[in-house]
């Protein structure tokens, strides 16, 4: 496969992660990054990326968030020579909470990505998520990260001094 197509999978791969409830698979795709909003403090790390997703995401009882994550519009740049890429995408969330509940969007935004090569393979260095339109969250999200508004992402923990 081509750069560009694998760093696609890799956004991908992400979305098939958080709809399966792996936060721990997703701290592992994160381990070399940051991951959050565009103003608070990211998560780095894949515990502190695990983390996040455990305290701002509900799982049901089948262990999923009961989510698909659609990604969709990736422009991707890749300079090969310096083994760095970017990547802008749109996200969109529809979630089916349980029997009886609708089928329904419940947020959709974006994701600014940085790549690295890292021993000859593609690694995320940063996610930023930036949200654009919100609907019903409260069946997907917990706590303070409901709370989300446009332009926002998730909420992180404050920096430690």
């Amino acid at each position: 496969m081509d750069d560009r197509t694998i760093i696609e999978q890799l956004l991908y791969h992400y979305a098939e992660l958080i709809d399966r409830g792996d936060f721990s698979a997703i701290g592992d795709l994160f381990a070399d990054a940051e991951v959050g909003g565009p103003a608070a403090r990211p998560a780095r790390g894949a515990a502190e990326v695990r983390a996040l997703y455990e305290r701002t995401t509900r799982r049901y009882e089948d262990g999923t968030p009961r989510t698909q994550h659609l990604v969709s519009n990736p422009i991707i740049e890749v300079d090969p020579e310096a083994g760095k890429a970017t990547a802008r995408s749109r996200f969109t969330v529809l979630q089916a909470a349980g029997p009886g509940l609708p089928l329904e969007p419940i947020i959709a935004g974006r994701y600014h990505d940085r790549f690295e090569r890292l021993n000859g393979q593609w690694r995320f260095r940063e996610r930023r998520m930036i949200t654009d339109l919100i609907g019903n969250l409260e069946r997907h999200l917990l706590g303070d990260a409901g709370n989300l508004k446009p332009g926002a992402g998730p909420d992180m923990e404050p920096a430690q001094s």
